[in-house]
């Protein structure tokens, strides 16, 4: 009685394993055939990368023993100033050799007259306030810049058009005692205009084209990739403190990567901002990154998750959000992106005043995922 038992488990146990292996009916070899004959992947190019600051060997080390072998830098002790600044070839060079010498690639500057920050704080406005002819003056700047870089042989930088900054609410509680950055616009209330005043759609793509018009032809001529990041986050259409963010939708970005013809223009694309412009981030976002990356419009990657939706959201821990990070990897390697994912915002905890302990951790989960795309 055991032996007939034990012989009708092993048949169907081998039932089973035929099933499972493709060869149980036809339709399960049609399945394997099918999936044979796939396109195979392109090659994993990607890699992690940072923008932690400042480029400096105490930085660097920490990079370095984390894994990541390639930064967004910014060169130490630079002497900017009202005539001056831009990163001088020299600046750059030092960094580049710096950032050699702890075995790490320096692929892309930040340009320091462009930050995240509002025009209120921000210590040079003149490119989106229109101040001329000091604007002109800055523009000339980033022209020089992209010269150095590429006679230094940085082949990209970063910059945001921004008027407003990062708009946040009070932080909310997160998990093992941390905040989670977070914004709802419920709750924000109204907030006096910056000292940009007030400026509709119309006329901050009058802004956004006319830098463009000056920076991308010489982005072409020196071969160096320009990034812009969306604006964070997106607010209504009539826009927050008087200023219609038009990079702060889909629309907007894909109006954005149209207005220049050129294999430099493109966006530094961060997934948390984009994935902040949706109704429903863990459906939608993953066909929004398709949609650039095969348009071959991303630069760079700054990957966050965050919980929530448009308008009403929390910035938290990379692996415990709505976005799926494996399948927005796996979707930038389906369309043969070749540069570098990063953390850029982690939550704060009072243990972490350098928030090193949330990038280390956002650093390995990348890597891990990363080496699972890699092997698909």
């Amino acid at each position: 009685m055991l032996r007939r038992q034990f012989l009708k488990a092993a048949v169907a146990g081998g039932a089973i394993a035929a099933s499972r292996s493709g060869f149980a009916n036809d339709d399960q070899a049609g399945a394997t055939a099918a999936a044979d004959s796939r396109s195979p992947l392109p090659p994993m190019r990607m890699h992690v990368g940072t923008q932690r600051r400042p480029t400096d060997p105490e930085t660097l080390e920490f990079c370095k023993r984390h894994g990541v072998d390639h930064v967004c830098g910014y060169p130490l002790d630079p002497d900017l100033n009202d005539t001056r600044k831009f990163w001088t070839l020299d600046e750059l060079e030092r960094t580049r050799d710096l950032c050699a010498q702890h075995g790490i690639s320096l692929d892309m500057v930040t340009v320091p007259l462009l930050w995240s920050r509002s025009v209120d704080i921000a210590r040079f406005s003149a490119i989106m306030l229109t101040d001329d002819p000091e604007r002109q003056r800055d523009i000339e700047h980033i022209q020089n810049m992209i010269m150095h870089c590429a006679r230094a042989g940085v082949p990209a930088f970063k910059y945001n058009l921004n008027l407003l900054g990062v708009l946040r609410t009070d932080p909310t509680p997160g998990r093992g005692g941390s905040r989670y950055s977070t914004w709802r616009l419920a709750e924000a209330g109204e907030r006096e205009p910056t000292r940009a005043g007030v400026v509709n759609a119309d006329e901050f793509w009058e802004r956004i084209e006319h830098f463009l018009d000056r920076i991308i032809p010489v982005c072409d001529e020196y071969g160096i990739r320009a990034a812009c990041h969306p604006h964070d986050p997106g607010v209504p259409p009539e826009g927050f403190q008087g200023v219609a963010r038009v990079l702060g939708t889909v629309n907007g970005l894909k109006r954005f990567i149209s207005l220049h013809d050129s294999d430099h223009h493109g966006l530094n694309f961060c997934v948390g901002t984009v994935a902040e412009m949706l109704e429903d981030p863990g459906t939608d976002v993953y066909d929004v990154v398709r949609y650039f990356g095969e348009r071959n419009k991303l630069f760079n990657i700054h990957m966050r998750n965050i919980r929530g939706r448009r308008d009403n959201f929390q910035e938290v821990y990379i692996d415990e959000g709505d976005i799926d990070v494996y399948r927005v990897l796996m979707t930038l390697r389906e369309t043969g992106y070749a540069h570098m994912v990063m953390p850029d915002h982690v939550p704060g905890h009072p243990d972490d005043p350098g928030r090193r302990q949330g990038f280390a951790h956002a650093f390995g989960y990348l890597q891990g995922i990363m080496n699972a795309v890699g092997r698909a």
